[in-house]
């Protein structure tokens, strides 16, 4: 049985008792609070607070600072005051730790009879914690059940170094007696940021109205009063090590970045008109908020409607060989954030989910997707899901080697500078060629026709094979880079498309 199940199940049943510590029923502590918040899941904190400070060495306590505090990163200033000493106090009080630190020591068991309701009490020795509370009542030895029944736990005094509340303790020494402004200025992790958006899709208007909002999450153990709080779109490079609290562990700077979501984008090149911090644009949240412990606040930062939209329909291929069954396209939608047919902002890092009306007026969710940190101006194509009536199969028509001197018939150019050949070298292997012709079936169950951009990717195979030709192609087709290209082939309502693309390569 593990101690957690235990404390919860029994002691937290009926809440302990305990000799009263006034320090449990003191305000919050805080001063005038400034909170600036990254996407890494860290947060600067500046806390100044009003302090009464002896002349001499003294001793400072700062409850309410966050319980996930890099003591590493404290700045502390007051006028006339240097500090000596720090220390950061985080074990805190709850059922658990009283039980652990109850150990060798001697509590009150009150038992309740479920069918009296008589309460007896048992004067008992807590010997251990590990896996379950063994304890010793006169000349037996117990194990506390964790059975539902109703069992309170009560302890004479709440242990010395248990605090109610995360406490940041100094040593100063101050050239004068009186009360004058402190700041404490530390790094924690444990509050994060993201955006969310809530994309509605008009697919007869080609349109979408889009509303972005500010998902705040608190995680630190504490709750942050009526702060100033200001948002940071961006990564700064860090070091997080790992604490008693779990925290994720970054090592060397930044985590790795999550990999590309399904669909395109293409960097915007316009500057949006918000505050920057560097490089991150910042983001003030209006007016003093409270983010509390344990809590998940919105904020709204972006309301836009009618911006142009299309859907898109894509498939990519990523290699010339067979798929051995129809594979539905994708479907997309594409927009942009540029200020001129656009949304007009820089899009910080987050979700957008998609909403669609259907016959009765009422939205329908149809999908959703991640975005970086996205640049106004930029162009995102952002999958929705598959596309249910919609299918593409990609196979090998035919494929056969051909000889050098055939290989020979379709080039189309040399480079040569003042009638000289600029580079050679000599074949480290004898050379294949091939001949690739590739088929791709579309069909459309719908009854409207639909255009699908098919890409056919893995044409470069590297140093020794990244050349290739395209000799015949039914729909001609846009090289997107050296191994990819695209071709938007239209296909009739209800009906089929086969389009032939044939390749010579050197693998």
């Amino acid at each position: 049985m593990r101690l957690r199940n235990l404390v919860l199940a029994t002691a937290l049943v009926t809440a302990p008792a305990f000799a009263q510590d006034d320090s449990l029923a003191e305000p919050n502590a805080q001063g005038d609070l400034s909170v600036t918040i990254y996407n890494n899941n860290q947060a600067l904190v500046q806390d100044v607070r009003q302090i009464g400070i002896a002349k001499g060495r003294s001793r400072v306590e700062f409850p309410d600072v966050s319980a996930m505090i890099r003591p590493e990163t404290l700045s502390f200033a007051a006028p006339g005051t240097g500090i000596i000493e720090q220390n950061f106090d985080f074990d805190l009080l709850t059922p658990q730790k009283l039980m652990e630190k109850a150990i060798g020591q001697t509590v009150t068991l009150l038992r309740t009879n479920p069918a009296t309701g008589q309460e007896t009490r048992e004067r008992a020795k807590v010997l251990s914690t590990a896996g379950g509370v063994v304890v010793q009542i006169g000349d037996r030895i117990e194990v506390l059940r964790d059975d539902g029944l109703p069992v309170r736990v009560i302890f004479d005094q709440v242990p010395p170094n248990l605090r109610a509340r995360p406490t940041l303790s100094v040593t100063l020494e101050s050239d004068r007696a009186g009360t004058r402004p402190a700041s404490l200025r530390y790094l924690t992790p444990g509050l994060g940021w993201s955006a969310d958006y809530v994309a509605l899709y008009d697919e007869g208007k080609a349109t979408v109205d889009m509303q972005g909002w500010v998902t705040l999450t608190n995680q630190t153990g504490t709750t942050f009063k009526q702060a100033d709080t200001l948002l940071v779109a961006g990564n700064p490079s860090s070091n997080i090590q790992a604490n008693q609290y779990g925290s994720q562990v970054y090592r060397g700077g930044r985590p790795m970045p999550p990999p590309p979501p399904p669909g395109k984008f293409v960097p915007g090149t316009e500057t949006a008109a918000r505050e920057r911090l560097g490089d991150f644009y910042l983001y003030p949240i209006a007016g003093r908020t409270t983010i509390a412990n344990n809590q998940t606040k919105q904020v709204s930062f972006l309301d836009v409607q009618g911006v142009p939209a299309r859907k898109v329909y894509g498939r990519t291929v990523g290699w010339l060989s067979s798929e051995g069954q129809p594979v539905p396209v994708a479907s997309q939608i594409a927009f942009k954030t540029s200020k001129d047919g656009g949304l007009g902002d820089a899009l910080p890092a987050g979700t957008v989910r998609f909403y669609q009306r259907d016959k009765a007026g009422n939205p329908q969710f149809i999908g959703e997707n991640g975005i970086g940190h996205t640049p106004m101006g930029s162009e995102l194509t952002l999958s929705t899901g598959d596309a249910f009536d919609i299918y593409a199969q990609a196979e090998v028509e035919s494929r056969q080697t051909i000889t050098g001197a055939e290989w020979e018939k379709s080039a189309r150019w040399r480079v040569i500078k003042n009638g000289q050949v600029v580079s050679q070298g000599e074949a480290e292997r004898p050379k294949t060629f091939y001949r690739t012709t590739m088929r791709y079936t579309l069909t459309n169950a719908k009854a409207v026709p639909v255009d699908v951009e098919l890409v056919q990717g893995g044409l470069d195979y590297g140093w020794w094979g990244n050349d290739f030709r395209v000799t015949s192609e039914d729909v001609p087709g846009e090289q997107l880079n050296m191994g990819n290209r695209k071709y938007v082939i239209s296909v009739p309502a209800n009906g089929k498309r086969v389009v032939r693309v044939t390749y010579e390569t050197r693998y």
